[in-house]
């Protein structure tokens, strides 16, 4: 309980700081702007707050849009960095005009959250259950399927209302990355996207929103980031993985799901479903989206020292807010992939 207070303690915190508008930050203080995934917001607002405190010339500007929104807006050179849970593919970055580098900064996990009382806590899913409440052949919570996997827990005869987000979403490339591994039939209806069109349910825009949607929607099973999860108190799912365990969402779980997977040299890799007997199956690498060659001396130094210092300070402070650090031999690549980057 006291985690929770926590992270709602640093989140006013960051208001005061992150969120005040442009004319009022202070001075002549070097403005970074960024944009995009709301899926580590929380934890990016907590670095963004630190990091000014020893850096008090600096300032750091960031849209919580989503991820999609972030690689709209650093194509388009409108941020100085982007921010995406989804690699961009290669069609996005064709579209590039100059190399972009994917920064991987922590690893999380997108939960099945929801709201069913009669439920409690420790509710069991398989990915197959999953895909079928998502694609409206599972609408009720006594449904013989989730009652087999539950046997515990007495389910009500009510109606599932699904919440998924509305806008351009790492955590729905996450989410349908992930069900288009366990359901054949999602995989051709459906597919993997920022973007999809849900055959069901409800919309929020970001993390916030679709938690939102959940709190006051009875009934009401989304998926959502662990932080949001947690931080607002809202029961979610174990989730059987690929070695037919069910595993509750952690630290421990999702850091479970990058063991033994080789990650490229662009770093633009999918976790989900991954193997393991302790693998959480809906885990993610979440990225920071920046130009090789920076266009400001300045700023691209700031970004450069910023970049150094989440990869190293920045990962103490991770598990404060449920994100599991990066591996350290992970870190050892990126330090020589940040030295890549270059300033006028």
């Amino acid at each position: 309980m006291k985690e929770f207070k926590n992270i709602k303690k640093i989140m006013a915190l960051v208001a005061l700081v992150i969120a005040l508008p442009l004319m009022a930050l202070a001075g002549d203080a070097l403005l970074i702007n960024g944009a995009g995934a709301t899926f580590p917001y929380p934890l990016y607002s907590k670095w963004f707050f630190d990091y000014q405190k020893s850096h008090p010339d600096l300032k750091f500007n960031y849209q919580s849009i989503g991820s999609g929104g972030g690689i709209k807006q650093i194509a388009a050179k409108t941020v100085d960095f982007g921010a995406s849970d989804a690699p961009m593919s290669d069609f996005e970055e064709t579209s590039l005009s100059q190399p972009i580098l994917h920064i991987p900064t922590v690893l999380g996990a997108v939960v099945l959250a929801y709201n069913q009382p009669a439920a409690g806590a420790g509710l069991k899913l398989s990915g197959a259950v999953i895909a079928d409440i998502f694609l409206e052949h599972i609408t009720k919570w006594n449904d013989p399927r989730i009652v087999a996997l539950n046997p515990d827990k007495t389910l009500p005869d009510q109606p599932i209302v699904v919440a998924h987000r509305s806008d351009g979403s790492g955590t729905s490339y996450v989410f349908t990355d992930y069900l288009s591994k366990v359901s054949r039939e999602w995989k051709a209806k459906i597919g993997t996207g920022k973007s999809v069109s849900w055959p069901t349910g409800l919309g929020g825009k970001g993390n916030e929103g679709v938690t939102g949607v959940i709190q006051q929607t009875p009934g009401a099973l989304g998926f959502i980031e662990l932080g949001y999860a947690l931080q607002n108190k809202i029961s979610f799912a174990s989730v059987q993985n690929k070695s037919g365990n069910f595993i509750t969402p952690s630290i421990d779980s999702t850091s479970a799901a990058a063991d033994g997977v080789k990650i490229p040299v662009d770093y633009r890799v999918s976790l989900t479903d991954a193997a393991g007997q302790n693998a959480y199956p809906i885990s993610s690498l979440t990225y920071l989206l920046v130009y090789k060659k920076q266009q400001d001396a300045a700023k691209g130094k700031a970004l450069v020292n910023f970049i150094k210092w989440a990869l190293h300070e920045g990962q103490k402070t991770a598990p404060s807010l449920y994100y599991a650090p990066l591996p350290q031999s992970l870190v050892d690549r990126l330090d020589k992939t940040v030295e890549q980057i270059q300033t006028p």
